[in-house]
């Protein structure tokens, strides 16, 4: 059983401390509710941006070089992520070295000097990104399919944002969205694994006390009702990028009906023996892969199917992939496959938190997205309990309504 405790920092930053018995390392993990969710139409892309600036340097750790230098003195793994949901930083180091690696990365994300001359250097880089990304025929289905499902709310735009924005984004702007959206009251701290070297609380509430305490941040703006679209990019390839986006009618803020959805979507398409895999590719040969993935956030839970396939028989995989999703609200799911999928998600989520960065980044979405229970026992214990009928129940949820997305030899008339 993981020990748990949490204290706050005088600036009102939650330090959340998870000791995992039997782990050699620590990850050290600090987020904020300021991912792309949060930014306003003419900021899109500035959340990703500023997490890219914070590597430039802090007040101790002047350089990008002195910067990165130090991390592998440690022998340690420093990143970075933003998502709709959330913005953060991680350092996952050797225990012993855990008061050097929680000076790092609050020296950095508490302090960043978001140098004018490194700015127009790395806004070249996130350029060069946006244009990777545009170049990849999947990702591109990734972002149709969000637009596709959430229009011009911030859920439907992508995280990179596009080239326009990066080009005119000024120091001043970046310094405002981050006092705008890094509110101490809004993110938190967490410490994960072998805590048996961390300092005293008093060093640690220095050290997290390096976050400025801006204000508590407005709320992120409501999801949309659900009008979902088919968009379709024309690209004249032999392989299709198809998606698929469903809105299940479950409360997003209930933990056990979450659960519940990923059991579901296991036994849909997130598993070598689950229906659009056995279907999909194994009996009729349509594509190589194909999958269903869950994702709640705050408000909404959304049900993606996905698949990459030759463009020949892309629309005999959509017309079945929806008819898999009809027949278990229609027919229900089966006990047996229930079970299957739920021993199979379990022992997924075990694996993963093996990892002590899993356990942060898990902790991080449950605290700030969600405001649940950190404990990854917990979680494990809510796979466990699902019941058939609560599975059942998320089947029967997923309404007919759907947002369709596709990069390909196609037009949007094709999926009607």
């Amino acid at each position: 059983m993981p020990a748990i405790s949490t204290t706050t920092a005088p600036n009102g930053l939650a330090i959340h401390r998870i000791s995992i018995p039997g782990t050699r390392a620590l990850t050290t993990l600090v987020a904020f509710d300021a991912g792309a969710r949060s930014e306003r139409a003419g900021e899109n892309g500035i959340a990703h941006f500023l997490e890219h600036l914070v590597f430039k340097g802090g007040e101790r750790y002047r350089t990008y070089r002195d910067v990165n230098e130090t991390a592998e003195r440690m022998g340690a793994a420093l990143n970075a992520y933003t998502s709709h949901d959330l913005v953060a930083f991680h350092i996952t180091s050797r225990a012993e070295s855990a008061v050097a690696a929680v000076d790092l990365l609050t020296d950095i994300a508490g302090r960043p000097q978001i140098d004018p001359d490194e700015l127009d250097r790395e806004r070249g880089v996130v350029i060069q990104e946006i244009a990777r990304a545009n170049d990849q025929p999947s990702m591109v289905a990734e972002h149709l399919i969000d637009r596709a499902a959430f229009g011009e709310h911030p859920l439907g735009r992508p995280v990179l944002g596009p080239e326009e924005h990066l080009r005119a984004f000024s120091r001043d702007t970046i310094v405002n969205f981050r006092t705008r959206r890094w509110s101490p009251a809004r993110g938190g701290a967490f410490l994960v694994g072998n805590t048996d070297h961390l300092p005293d609380e008093a060093t640690l509430e220095e050290c997290f006390a390096r976050f400025p305490s801006f204000a508590e941040s407005d709320a992120f703006e409501p999801a949309p009702a659900f009008t979902p679209a088919t968009l379709v990019e024309p690209r004249d390839t032999n392989q299709s990028h198809l998606r698929l986006l469903y809105r299940p009618q479950i409360d997003a803020a209930d933990p056990q009906a979450r659960a519940a959805l990923g059991i579901y979507s296991t036994l849909l398409g997130g598993s070598m023996g689950s229906r659009l895999f056995d279907e999909i590719r194994e009996q009729r040969g349509l594509c190589y892969s194909v999958w269903s993935v869950d994702h709640s956030f705050a408000d909404v839970p959304i049900l993606q199917l996905g698949a990459g396939l030759d463009s020949s028989k892309c629309l005999e995989a959509y017309a079945r992939m929806r008819a898999i999703v009809d027949e278990l609200r229609s027919d229900g799911p089966r006990v047996e496959e229930i079970e299957r999928a739920r021993a199979y998600a379990a022992g997924r989520r075990v694996l993963a938190f093996e990892n002590s960065g899993a356990v942060a980044r898990y902790a991080a979405n449950q605290a700030i997205v969600h405001g649940d229970e950190l404990d990854p026992d917990v979680a494990i214990a809510r796979i466990d309990a699902v019941t058939f009928d609560e599975v059942a129940a998320v089947a029967s949820s997923i309404s007919p309504e759907l947002a369709v997305a596709c990069v390909g030899p196609h037009a949007a008339s094709d999926f009607d």
